[in-house]
């Protein structure tokens, strides 16, 4: 059984691997922002970079803000319409609460806005033991996912973020995540969402949930995403906030003046790293026979402009995409990192006029990774629940 447990393992991680697919984490110049968290960073949510970095690497306690992961693994693993059955275990959970009771049973959708607007630990247990099969399967599902968002120095123990041993992440392993997490749209709506109501089936009234974020209140345009708070974490906070297509996260760690330092990072990052365009879609290449095949946009400061590097890569002329109108890629380096990329077609070619997509260091396989329940998921799913279920 043991053989049997490890070869899952390997194929659920290999199952993950084939579709995680991260874009360049770039670091932008050291800054003159300052903050009262002890870590502390700022995203740029599209392109992945890292804009605003203190005690970035720390390992620290993230209280629930661990619940950015445990909402992401369950709306990629999970099936919104399903009814989730509390446990006693879930109901009895200590720390924040929704208030659910032992055999109620909620749909996974609206129990996840318990979970992001109410930060319910209750709400947590039960979608872990929904969704994995047991609290161990989706610990386990939470750590694959780290790992391969390239989380490296975060480990989960739990799905509520309540204080022990061995649970830890950094601002920058968090700001990963987020921007991770931001890409789903079904996330994205939760965590931007003020109020809910949601049936409650024990009384004649239904659960109406505030969500604990004031940065939605306070903040032009801010749109998500988690508060968190132990005694040992202190205050944590992860917010974000979209103008004129720009959409930036922050994360602060033990910060006791967190809505007053969100506003000002979120402030120097919209007015000193604006998405700045390097191409538009069309754009043709200096002795070339070629056009740019999608606009791209990145996050840069003023002086970074004479720091961008472009090198286009053709294709063989043999080869099969070739024949179909593309001619190569285009590449992106700024200070020699790769930042990105777009693809060039034949002037005149039809794909020039087909609609825009974004073209920032995310591919296209992305989008189907972010959004999709497609069948590695359900694969996975159901490999977890065989690690942690079927060989008790």
């Amino acid at each position: 059984m043991e053989g049997y447990r490890k070869m899952l393992r390997r194929f659920a991680l290999g199952s993950l691997a084939l579709l995680l697919i991260w874009p360049q984490w770039t670091m932008a110049a050291p800054t003159g922002v300052q903050t009262s968290a002890e870590a502390a960073a700022l995203v740029d949510v599209t392109s992945g970079r890292l804009i605003v970095s203190k005690n970035g690497d720390k390992q620290m306690r993230i209280a629930s803000l661990t619940k950015i992961m445990t909402a992401i693994v369950a709306i990629e693993h999970g099936t919104l319409s399903d009814q989730v059955e509390v446990s006693g275990r879930a109901a009895g959970k200590e720390g924040s609460s929704i208030y659910l009771r032992a055999g109620e049973k909620m749909s996974l959708e609206n129990i996840l806005y318990g979970l992001m607007l109410r930060s319910g630990n209750d709400a947590a247990t039960a979608i872990a033991e929904h969704v994995g099969g047991s609290l161990e399967g989706f610990v386990y599902l939470m750590n694959e996912t780290a790992e391969l968002a390239g989380m490296t120095r975060s480990q989960f123990k739990n799905p509520s973020g309540l204080d022990e041993e061995g649970h830890y992440s950094t601002a920058s392993d968090m700001a990963k995540l987020t921007a991770y997490a931001l890409r789903n749209p079904v996330f994205r709506d939760i965590v931007k969402t003020k109020t809910k109501s949601a049936p409650n089936p024990h009384e004649d009234w239904d659960y109406t949930w505030m969500n604990k974020n004031k940065m939605l209140s306070i903040y032009e345009g801010a749109d998500g995403v988690k508060t968190g708070y132990t005694k040992l974490a202190k205050r944590c906070l992860v917010s974000s906030a979209t103008r004129e297509g720009q959409q930036i996260a922050v994360v602060t760690l033990n910060d006791p003046n967190d809505w007053l330092d969100h506003k000002k990072l979120l402030d120097y990052g919209f007015a000193n790293y604006p998405l700045r365009d390097l191409v538009h879609r069309g754009d043709k290449i200096e002795n070339l026979p070629v056009a740019v095949g999608r606009t791209f946009s990145y996050p840069l400061y003023e002086e970074e402009s004479g720091l961008i590097r472009k090198e286009a890569v053709l294709l063989d002329p043999a080869t099969p995409e070739y024949r179909l109108g593309e001619r190569g890629t285009l590449f992106f380096y700024l200070s020699g990192t790769p930042i990105g990329s777009v693809p060039l077609y034949a002037e005149g070619s039809p794909r020039l006029e087909a609609k825009d997509r974004s073209a920032f260091s995310f591919r296209d396989s992305d989008k189907y990774r972010v959004t999709g329940l497609g069948l590695w998921q359900q694969t996975l799913k159901e490999t977890v629940r065989r690690l942690f279920v079927l060989s008790e």
